[in-house]
């Protein structure tokens, strides 16, 4: 069996792209190692400066545990409307789409000043905690990537047959959506969850004006501060994010080579 062969110019617009990619991250990995006094290469000291530094961790994990809540807020949310429009409501997806722009065109900080008039006379719990206020402009923000990878996982099944054997077999809605349609959307979910997690770890100009010291503002503190320690911050906060890619695509390849071994069975 021969080979495919790979065109040159194939080849070649995969070496730029991929020196586009990772020069500006050999850059910065080379100027965070640079020392303190002398400017000078080569030290790890901003890398443990960044481990030992206590505000950037709970700041982290500020940043995580609101992506989480945005996850778990937009996916109870958004999954049920999608399922539903889908099933009973075809002719709404294009308004859904619609609605999906909307963040794309309005500014965040036009957005952030709108919600912070809208929600001014909210508890305090909700107006004045980073995991109320915060998430509900990010659950805005996240709705865009969420609806449409939620949009095209629906689109791939056949959601009419699968609601249909399901309740053929005396299935109530919810254990539907939970044990059939969840598990065949799995992907998008998933999908739609890490770009969330994507958009919460790098916001800034909402977590700024609302005044809650979340990763972002961390980061920009450090950069203004501490230019080399900057550096390795950025690198370290930019491994996490792809850690978190790597996790949505070891779950995908699983969920793919589970597919195949029961095709394979049947």
């Amino acid at each position: 069996m021969r080979r495919p062969r790979i065109a040159p110019s194939a080849v070649v617009w995969l070496l730029l792209g991929a020196a586009y990619f990772f020069l500006p991250l050999l850059a910065t990995f080379l100027f965070s190692l640079r020392q303190l006094q002398t400017g000078h290469c080569c030290t790890v000291a901003s890398y443990a400066w960044v481990i030992h530094n206590s505000a950037f961790w709970s700041s982290l994990k500020l940043s995580v545990e609101l992506a989480l809540e945005t996850i778990v807020v937009s996916l109870v949310l958004i999954v049920p409307t999608v399922y539903w429009v889908h099933l009973k409501v075809p002719k709404l997806r294009p308004l859904l789409a619609f609605m999906a722009l909307v963040p794309f065109v309005v500014p965040p900080i036009v957005l952030v000043v709108g919600l912070l008039d809208l929600y001014k006379g909210a508890p305090q719990w909700f107006y004045g905690k980073p995991w109320g206020f915060l998430v509900a402009a990010y659950v805005i923000l996240a709705f865009p990537y969420m609806f449409f990878s939620l949009d095209s996982g629906f689109r791939a099944i056949d959601v009419h047959t699968l609601t249909e054997a399901s309740q053929s077999l005396g299935a109530s809605w919810p254990r539907t959506l939970f044990t059939v349609i969840l598990p065949n959307i799995r992907a998008a979910a998933l999908a739609g969850s890490f770009l969330a997690l994507a958009i919460v770890l790098g916001e800034f100009t909402i977590a700024n004006l609302s005044q809650f010291h979340t990763f972002p503002i961390e980061l920009q503190y450090v950069n203004e501060t501490q230019a080399y320690a900057a550096g390795a911050s950025t690198l370290v906060s930019f491994g996490i994010t792809w850690l978190a890619m790597l996790a949505l695509l070891l779950v995908g390849r699983k969920r793919g080579q589970r597919a195949a071994f029961i095709g394979g069975a049947r």
